[in-house]
Order: structure tokens, then C-alpha cells, then sequence
């Protein structure tokens, strides 16, 4: 076997043994895409990659989400497909449109943030954590990891949707980057990235990555994007306010 193909016992192993990190997760087709034109993804990705996606949860303090996504696909955010604690859960609401029926704010145990500007109206669900970050338009990733970091949440998972992945991309906020491409081929939908433009490919991010094949055919791209495999990568990095929390 391919000496690419790396044992998914020692990339947990290494994630665990850092005190902090932000890692961002992917799943999408062999086209790039992670739902159909009518919004339908479940699922995309085989339970192979589900329980992947569910073991990360279980690592981290924190899991992240839009307010779009929520909004969209009302997701539960929890562990359920293999052993292990729920995170707290954040979503990024900046505007407080954030409905208070949302599954992810009701009750279970686990800590609920809400990040929002100052500025941003609307009542919290009892218990809900309201996080307050500075900052006109967009909410920048650096400044929000930063405000859960103060309390106490150090290792965050970045689930989504797609325009708060790619804020958190393009401003070089996350450390671990997890594509898992199911082996179908959707022809058209939602695009699970859109980065600001390079201008050429020595620009290009070229991180350290490593494969693994899980048995029902989904295959995991873990890139570390603290480390290149070569070019500059990109340059313009962090300190923007490039979060619109879909």
C-alpha cells in the first residue's frame, strides 16, 4: 500500500495530544459538491465518514456552525454515532437572526454560545452563553476563536456551512483541514468552498496531507495547514473581517 495512505489511530493520536487547534471538516462529492440544487445532503458521505465526523466531535470542546446552516439543515451538532462527550455548541449569529427553536440551543448538558456583535438584537434561550465580538460587516475568525478560547474552549471544530468555512480558510484561522470525498458524482448543487481569488498557482495552499480510504469507499484528505508541501501558499491571512456566519 501506498506509504500516503496513513493509519487514522496515529492522526487521531496527534490531534488529541495538542491542547488547541481549530480544525474545519468537509464532506463532499467527487465534484465538489455537498448538496443537490434543491438543498437535499443527507447523506453525501457513507456512514464511514459520518462516524469520522462524529469522532472529531468527540475530541474537540467546541463545534462551530453559521447561522445559515442552522437556518438551513437545523442540525443537533451532538455525538451519536460513536462513543463519546458532546461538545459545546457555537453558532455565529451576528446579525441575531438565530431562531430560539434551533435543536442546537435546546438544553442536553452541553454548553450553547451564541457569537454576536454588540449591536445585535434579539432574547437567548435560558442558559445560552452570549459571546460579544467587535467588528463592522463580517465577523472576523481570529477575533471569535480568540473570545471562545478565553472561555475555555480550545480545540474548535469548524462544521460549517460553507461561507463560514471559507472565511475561516481564507483568514488563516484553521490549523487542520478534513475533506472526505464520497465516490458519487452529483453533476450539479452547492459548492462546499468559495475562496477569495489567487493570482497565479505558486499562491496556491499546498498543505502536508494525509489519505486514508475507509472500507465503504469515502476518502479522507486530513491536511495539516500549519505545514506546506510546497509554495508560499496564501498571503493574505487573518486580522479581516471575513465571517458572514452562513
Amino acid at each position: 500500500m501506498d506509504d500516503s495512505i496513513e493509519d487514522l489511530g496515529t492522526l487521531f493520536a496527534e490531534l488529541n495530544a495538542s491542547p488547541q487547534f481549530v480544525i474545519g471538516q468537509l464532506g463532499q462529492s467527487l465534484d465538489g459538491r455537498i448538496a443537490l440544487p434543491s438543498g437535499e445532503s443527507k447523506y453525501i458521505n457513507g456512514a464511514s465518514g459520518l462516524d469520522h465526523i462524529h469522532r472529531i466531535r468527540a475530541m474537540v470542546d467546541a463545534v462551530l456552525v453559521g447561522v445559515g446552516t442552522v437556518i438551513a439543515d437545523d442540525p443537533q451538532l451532538n455525538v451519536r454515532r460513536v462513543p463519546g462527550r458532546d461538545p459545546a455548541r457555537v453558532v455565529l449569529d451576528p446579525n441575531g437572526r438565530l431562531p430560539a427553536s434551533a435543536r442546537c440551543l435546546q438544553n442536553d448538558g452541553a454548553r450553547r454560545l451564541v457569537v454576536r456583535r454588540p449591536s445585535a438584537a434579539g432574547a437567548l434561550p435560558d442558559g445560552v452563553e452570549r459571546v460579544e465580538v467587535e467588528g463592522t460587516g463580517a465577523l472576523d475568525p481570529a477575533a471569535v476563536v480568540a473570545a471562545l478560547r478565553a472561555r475555555g474552549l480550545k480545540r474548535i471544530l469548524v462544521e460549517g456551512g460553507p461561507r463560514t468555512l471559507s472565511a475561516f480558510l481564507d483568514g488563516g484561522a484553521i490549523d487542520h483541514f478534513h475533506i472526505i470525498v464520497s465516490p458519487v458524482i452529483l453533476g450539479s448543487g452547492r459548492t462546499g468552498l468559495d475562496l477569495k481569488p489567487i493570482t497565479g498557482l505558486s499562491a496556491a495552499l499546498r498543505p502536508t496531507t494525509r489519505v486514508h480510504v475507509f472500507p465503504d469507499g469515502d476518502v479522507l484528505f486530513a491536511c495539516d495547514l500549519r505545514r506546506r508541501a510546497g509554495g508560499e501558499g496564501r498571503q493574505d491571512h487573518a486580522h479581516r473581517d471575513l465571517c458572514p456566519a452562513g
